[in-house]
């Protein structure tokens, strides 16, 4: 083969990549699957932001700033039930929130107005189902499970 016919291909390749990364959701693109908006708060693997939401380095990082997010409204602010959560996280203003509580609840299989008497057994289910609620897709399980790890580690 010559160098042109694999630079052409190169180049197709190229292309057909960005097109793809440029379909994915917002949350997936930016490394945020919880779609945590910019903020002054110098987040593990904060790479900027797109002008509303936080981009991170990596999805792992992602994942843990938004398992830290929801351990402090657990911990630090005392909301135990995921409609507290989700009101708190998704402001009704902003969304739909009956059928994002509803949906988070669902996949934790909880009453989303019973306080939850621990977070650890739920937090996985509450997180892996905003990230699905914000893009529509779910993340790979490792990304999920390395981001849930080192959020918890970071607030205990």
């Amino acid at each position: 083969m010559n160098k042109k016919v694999i630079l052409i291909g190169l180049a197709v390749v190229a292309v057909i990549g960005v097109i793809y990364k440029m379909r994915l959701p917002r949350g997936i693109r930016n490394n945020n699957p919880g779609n945590i908006e910019a903020n002054a708060i110098n987040w593990n693997g904060k790479i900027g932001d797109d002008g509303r939401f936080v981009k991170f380095d990596k999805m792992e990082n992602g994942v843990r700033a938004l398992t830290i997010l929801i351990s402090n409204y657990y911990y630090r602010h005392g909301i135990k039930t995921v409609r507290g959560m989700i009101n708190r996280y998704a402001p009704p203003v902003e969304n739909q929130t009956d059928s994002y509580v509803n949906h988070v609840a669902e996949k934790a299989g909880v009453n989303p107005d019973v306080p939850l008497p621990q977070l650890e057994p739920y937090l996985r289910d509450i997180v892996g189902a905003i990230i699905y609620h914000e893009n529509g897709l779910t993340i790979a399980d490792y990304d999920l499970m390395r981001g849930l790890t080192a959020g918890m580690d970071a607030v205990a």
